[in-house]
């Protein structure tokens, strides 16, 4: 686990990376304006649908039936399967990418009611239907995902993020300045069909895949997979409800709202990613492996374990916060992205890291739940939480405009993990959840302490500085800001016997030292 953990890692953090680079080209061809913030919009539609389809599930559903075959020595049956399920749903999918190219006119103004400008309505509407197809790639290259991961083949599937973003910035590069925003979504379509298609043949046919087109309402394993998808589909997840309400709030503030909180969601996810998808994705198939052979206890110490671990990210969150205008200038400001474009995108990106710890923590607790084949729940009480939370959202919104909306998108997270945990512990008898709720408080605790240190120096530094801002003078800032952090969090560790904190400075250590052994 731990190996498959570090390509994992690997590969979310260079995808996100590229990301964060694909951002950047982004910002600087075309800034903040009304053609970012529909193309923004552009991807809800699509989103959308694949929500409907629940292909970004098909690794925690597919996974567990796939499995079962494997342990059982029925292979040739799993294959079955699998023809069958990429069959039906595949031939559905292609009818509701062309209903939505149909009917985005009608759909898309209703994604952002705020914003009814003409314009901006029809290249939005232009750019879903170019986005839209590259649906049919993400479906197919899931399942082909999935069938690796249960053979625990990484490599190929940890590709898939990294060709989709250098799709997006080759479109946006050498298309940009001729067709606009435009040029970007091309290179989503492209990046799609290469990343989470073609690749994933290729690896799939190393694994010894076994596909012919066949459609069997009958077979049980097609019922199987509906009871277990249908929750999903209908269901309003963290991340999906994150996106659909973000343009939807946005739309009723500033052009380039929109825009600003993406940015600044770019760069949050950048390291919800790095710890908890990497960890979440790459410890699911030893956890369905545990659940499937009735080993539950076992299985919450894995849980517990990873989420203890993960309390590290809460200091981690209060360093970007105080770096929040430095990290977001040396990020994105150049080109058509404004000095004031920093200023808000910087405001957002503070209020999202209150719960950039929520986001994280989902991510396991959810595949905590899939592992045992219940997606009911988490999409029950998940849904539950969202709709609790868009109050919040509309009083965000009214008192508070972009960082109001961008506290709210924390707020529903923060609420969607607790509700979530809070069922998982009751239902699987876990009494060492205990364990995690200190660690998380212990964390916030020293995060609060270590972040008043950090906002004194940042201050002495900015009034050291004066007006100042260049990039050197930005990168110096988060360079000698970090230097601290480090300490500070190391020593906190150390004094207090933090788990979390032990572990990732034990860890560097003897990385060090091995380098120091292979040198001599």
């Amino acid at each position: 686990m731990g190996i498959a953990t570090i390509i994992m890692m690997a590969s979310i953090f260079l995808s996100r990376v590229t990301g964060i680079a694909r951002e950047m080209v982004l910002a600087a061809l075309a800034g903040a304006g009304t053609e970012v913030d529909a193309y923004r919009v552009a991807f809800v539609l699509p989103e959308i649908l694949n929500h409907i389809l629940a292909s970004g599930f098909l690794s925690v559903t597919f996974i567990p039936i796939f499995s079962r075959y494997l342990a059982d020595g029925e292979e040739n049956h799993g294959w079955r399967t699998f023809s069958n399920i990429s069959t039906v749903f595949g031939a559905l999918l292609i009818v509701l990418i062309v209903m939505g190219m149909v009917v985005a006119p009608i759909v898309v103004p209703l994604l952002a009611p705020g914003r009814q400008d003409p314009q901006f309505i029809a290249l939005a509407v232009k750019m879903t239907r170019i986005t839209l197809p590259a649906q049919f790639f993400f479906f197919a290259g899931g399942m082909l995902m999935a069938v690796q991961y249960a053979k625990k083949r990484f490599l190929f599937p940890a590709l898939a993020p990294l060709i989709y973003n250098l799709g997006i910035i080759s479109g946006g590069w050498l298309l940009g300045r001729r067709l606009g925003v435009e040029g970007f979504c091309w290179g989503a379509l492209a990046g799609a069909m290469i990343g989470s298609f073609v690749i994933q043949i290729i690896g799939a046919f190393r694994i010894g895949i076994k596909f012919r087109p066949v459609i069997d309402f009958t077979h049980p394993d097609i019922r199987r997979y509906v009871i277990l998808t249908l929750p999903l589909m209908v269901g309003l997840t963290m991340v999906f409800s994150t996106e659909l309400f973000s343009k939807f709030f946005g739309s009723f503030l500033s052009a380039g709202a929109i825009a600003w909180i993406d940015y600044a969601m770019r760069v949050m996810l950048m390291l919800v990613g790095f710890f908890g998808q990497a960890v979440g994705v790459a410890s699911y198939p030893y956890m369905a492996q545990l659940a499937v052979q009735g080993r539950l206890s076992e299985l919450n110490d894995i849980i517990n374990k990873i989420l203890r671990y993960l309390s590290i990210v809460i200091p981690v969150s209060i360093l970007v916060a105080v770096l929040r205008h430095e990290i977001v200038y040396v990020l994105f400001e150049r080109g058509q992205f404004s000095p004031e474009d920093t200023k808000m995108t910087a405001l957002t990106l503070s209020c999202l890291m209150v719960g950039a710890i929520a986001f994280i923590s989902q991510t396991v607790v959810n595949r905590g739940f899939y592992a045992t084949q219940n997606t009911l729940l988490p999409a029950v009480f998940g849904t539950i939480a969202v709709v609790l939370s868009l109050p919040i959202y509309w009083v965000g919104l009214k008192m508070m405009g972009v960082a109001g909306v961008g506290l709210a998108i924390s707020a529903s997270a923060i609420l969607q993990t607790l509700f979530l945990f809070s069922v998982w512990n009751r239902r699987s008898n876990n009494k060492a959840a205990i364990g995690v709720y200190r660690a998380y408080l212990n964390s916030a605790l020293g995060a609060l302490v270590i972040g008043a240190i950090l906002w004194l120096v940042h201050g002495a530094l900015q009034i050291s500085l004066g007006s100042s801002q260049t990039l050197i003078t930005n990168l110096a800032v988060i360079s000698i800001v970090s230097g601290v952090f480090i300490i500070l969090t190391g020593l906190w560790g150390w004094i207090f016997k933090i788990e979390a904190i032990q572990y990732v400075f034990s860890r560097a250590a003897s990385l060090k030292l091995s380098g120091k052994t292979s040198d001599e």
